[in-house]
């Protein structure tokens, strides 16, 4: 019967579903970190920065999105998830388009804060709203699929970026970029996306009160001791993700393999992202979610022993980057889930807001401490040591969130 059921949301939800997940390839999330490792070098030799300088503009990005995202959050909630998500690919796509205009440092570092205001709603925290109302039996799935955009980005933004950058050059590889939001999204979520009626929703959960009027408010959530558990457990592992991810390319560079390896190899941290989100989606939808979580989200501690030791094998340098993706699957996947299980979807958007702002701002602070170490030490293994511990404490915190909640209070939302 539950089998059933889930393959009805399938039929009902398929096309938001697949705009949903359109938008969060093309949209603030993957496309800044995924192409900022390839237009590292470009960067450094035309202006001369370091690469912790240009890895702060990643910094810029994510702290801005942090503030922003609660704010979006509230207007998703309050507007619905097609009106900013279709606001916020015109405005993303124009921004990062502008980044081929650049001449400066402070320019180049405004442009991104000015993303950071404009893309944050683009990303899963306003697409995850609308699915996570069309989805009730198989939401992990569902959740699962709609963030392989991130994956599926992961996987051809890098190589792609890298052939745009050698044939046009890296200005015009910006707004060859920009054309994702604006040509490949905007069209699918203008024709497809919307959120479910009250009476659609009502049938979804089997006739109970309808999901957008059962949940926790923020003041309520914060009040809650799995919520800060939560919190910290997300903020760890992005410390130790976001700087990984985006200085990738260079770290397989000092390995000793070309630049179009580092892409290609970057490119596989993407197919594990597909895979680490649609494996937890389905491990999420069957058992306690934290549990499903733990190991994918620790094992990237063994990739950081990989770059760590004196190894050049190619074969264990891909499995160091598998490894990340399966945690960024997972992280991502975990953050939309738990937030609508324990939390409920009266005020979904403002509650995640919050808590993609710890994964969004260790993300952003990670990007430069990364560049600074490597920068100051000629090395990447101080950082790697700590993010191993990261990986690890992360994964086992989210381990003491409890037990799902038996009911949600039912509120009247804004």
């Amino acid at each position: 019967m539950t089998g059933n059921a889930g393959k009805g949301e399938f039929a009902r939800g398929w096309a938001v579903l697949l705009a949903a997940t359109l938008g969060t390839m093309c949209g603030a999330s993957p496309l800044p970190y995924n192409t900022i490792g390839s237009f590292l070098q470009p960067l450094m030799q035309e202006f001369g920065w370091n690469a912790g300088a240009v890895m702060t503009a990643m910094m810029c990005y994510g702290l801005m999105g942090c503030v922003c995202a609660p704010i979006v959050g509230a207007l998703a909630d309050r507007f619905g998830a097609r009106v900013v998500g279709l606001a916020s690919l015109v405005g993303f796509g124009v921004a990062f388009a502008a980044l081929g205009l650049v001449n400066s440092l402070p320019m180049f570092y405004a442009v991104y804060l000015l993303i950071g205001v404009v893309g944050i709603g683009s990303t899963p925290v306003t697409w995850s709203r609308a699915v996570n109302l069309w989805f009730v039996r198989r939401r992990g799935l569902a959740l699962g699929i709609m963030l392989t955009g991130t994956g599926l980005a992961a996987f051809f933004l890098p190589a792609t970026t890298v052939f745009l950058i050698q044939h046009w050059g890296w200005r015009w590889a910006y707004a060859a970029l920009a054309l994702l939001p604006l040509v490949v999204a905007l069209p699918v979520v203008w024709a497809t996306l919307r959120e479910p009626t009250v009476a659609e929703s009502r049938a979804a959960d089997a006739g109970h009160v309808p999901l957008q009027k059962t949940g926790y408010t923020l003041a309520a959530a914060v009040r809650e001791r799995h919520f800060w558990i939560m919190m910290l457990a997300f903020l760890l592992v992005s410390i130790a993700y976001g700087g990984f991810h985006t200085n990738l390319q260079n770290m397989v560079r000092l390995k000793g393999l070309s630049r179009e390896m580092g892409a290609l190899i970057a490119g596989c941290v993407g197919l594990a992202i597909i895979v680490g989100r649609v494996g937890a989606g389905l491990l999420v939808d069957r058992f306690w979610a934290p549990a499903a979580a733990f190991p994918l989200l620790a094992m990237p501690a063994i990739g950081c022993a990989i770059f760590i030791s004196d190894t050049h094998s190619t074969g264990m340098i891909v499995l160091a980057a598998v490894l990340l993706g399966g945690a960024a699957g997972a992280e991502a996947d975990m953050i939309s889930y738990l937030a609508g299980r324990y939390f409920g979807m009266a005020y979904y958007s403002r509650i995640y807001g919050m808590l993609y702002a710890a994964f969004g701002g260790g993300a952003a602070v990670s990007a430069p401490i990364y560049g600074y170490v490597y920068a100051t030490t000629g090395s990447y293994t101080p950082i790697l040591t700590a993010a191993a511990v990261m990986f690890i404490g992360g994964a086992a915190l989210l381990l003491l969130v409890g037990r799902y909640p038996a009911s949600l209070p039912v509120v009247e939302t804004a």
